[in-house]
């Protein structure tokens, strides 16, 4: 007798538990050792981290009992321990003493005990961490800290920047946004942040009523019931945060507008999608490195491989805790244009692409001409599928891109010997 087979179940996407950035609290840590200094700075340096407050101090317990005495507790006290067993916890009584009802204590110490461990969670510390810390690991436990279990998860953000304009970054973003809501059936938001020139609304072949724009006018209004208002709703799972594309007026906002709305739209999509245009300002560089995931698409000419190898290098200062961004070369054997060999671009930014796109002009001007996206036009291309399965690599729902045999265009381009 045939069995037929059960649908999978996938879990809910969205951002993972160390991704989750941490809300504006205050955090004083006093260490023993100095790797743990060091961990907790390397950790305060991350972008999760980037609306918190941190303060750390050698000293340990000691130290933070003699600070405390007669002054207010921060939100959150790191203590290191270099004790175990009885003294360990009678340490912590005295430091309970000194210490807010409100505040929340985690615990580090050199000894792996469980029963430790436990006494010190009935005692009302938070959590024990054995060191040596790591830093991804610290801020997850902060952040778990703080995050409501009941509450529903955020979204994971995906930014794509062009390494100059005109690489086709915006075509890109789009159309893998599509990928993952129609065929992956992921909740998607695609946010055009290009408010001048944007083309989200165009590619769709939709008109925006509320924008970006507005929404950065008053962003202390951004809730579920107005983002539902704004949002262009392309099928089940796709909606469109569009750009006006009008040039009537002008576009200044703090930065902490674009905070305040793509954490909104972030509480109510588990994926978002920032097409960010090719500029450099405050609020660019800020979204770019809160992202839990950067896509650089670059051409393989000059100027690209220039400004990607600024921004690679960027990225890899002060994301120093996340993966390197995937590098996307597109527009690839364009003819009678001189190129730079896939092979020497990415040994010369030191970053393998993870996608490599051919120069397939009729193809996308026809979706661009019908306002459609590569997979709607039911074209079977090795570009459209490769597309689609970068699409599955960054939401880790499909086989990878690197998984797919490519075309023989893009072997040849690969090996193709310099002149």
């Amino acid at each position: 007798m045939n069995k037929t087979r059960s649908p999978e179940v996938l879990e809910p996407f969205g951002a993972a538990p160390h991704e989750r950035p941490v809300p504006r609290i205050s955090i004083h840590a006093f260490c023993e050792f100095p790797d743990t200094g060091a961990a907790l700075q390397r950790a305060g340096a991350d972008r999760r981290l980037a609306k918190a407050s941190l303060n750390v101090q050698l000293g340990g317990i000691g130290a933070a009992i003699d600070h405390y005495a007669g002054q207010v507790t921060p939100n959150l006290l790191i203590v290191e321990t270099r004790l175990s067993g009885k003294a360990a916890l009678d340490e912590l009584d005295r430091l309970a003493e000194v210490c807010d009802p409100a505040t929340k204590v985690v615990v580090i110490g050199r000894t792996n005990d469980v029963e430790l461990y436990r006494e010190l969670i009935r005692r009302g510390a938070s959590e024990y961490l054995v060191a040596p810390l790591d830093p991804l690991h610290l801020i997850e436990v902060v952040a778990g800290l703080y995050s409501d279990p009941h509450g529903r998860p955020i979204g994971r953000v995906i930014a794509f920047l062009g390494a100059r304009g005109g690489v086709g970054s915006s075509t890109l973003c789009h159309n893998i946004g599509w990928f993952i809501a129609e065929e992956q059936n992921i909740n998607t938001t695609i946010v055009d942040l290009d408010l001048p020139f944007g083309t989200v609304a165009l590619d769709f072949n939709d008109e925006p009523g509320q924008s970006v724009a507005d929404a950065l006018t008053t962003p202390e209004r951004m809730d579920d019931v107005l983002l539902e208002r704004v949002l262009l709703k392309r099928g089940d799972h796709l909606s469109l945060f569009a750009a006006p594309a009008s040039l009537d007026r002008d576009y200044e906002a703090p930065l902490e507008a674009y905070e305040s709305v793509l954490d909104a739209v972030r509480q109510a999509m588990p994926c978002v999608l920032l097409d960010l245009p090719h500029l450099w300002t405050p609020w660019l560089k800020a979204s770019l490195i809160s992202a839990d995931e950067i896509v650089v698409v670059a051409s393989t000419d000059l100027a690209s491989l220039r400004n990607t190898k600024n921004l690679v290098e960027l990225l890899r200062h002060d994301r120093a805790n996340d993966p390197a961004p995937r590098l996307v070369l597109n527009q690839v054997g364009q003819p009678k244009r001189p190129e730079i060999p896939v092979k020497d671009f990415a040994e010369t930014i030191g970053l393998e692409p993870a996608l490599v796109m051919g120069y397939e002009p009729q193809l996308f001007g026809q979706a661009a001409n019908n306002g459609q996206m590569l997979g709607e036009l039911g074209v079977k291309s090795p570009l459209v599928n490769n597309v689609r399965n970068f699409a599955g690599q960054l939401t880790g729902r499909k086989q990878a891109a690197a998984e797919v045999r490519e075309s023989p265009f893009l072997s040849l381009l690969r090996g193709k010997k310099r002149a």
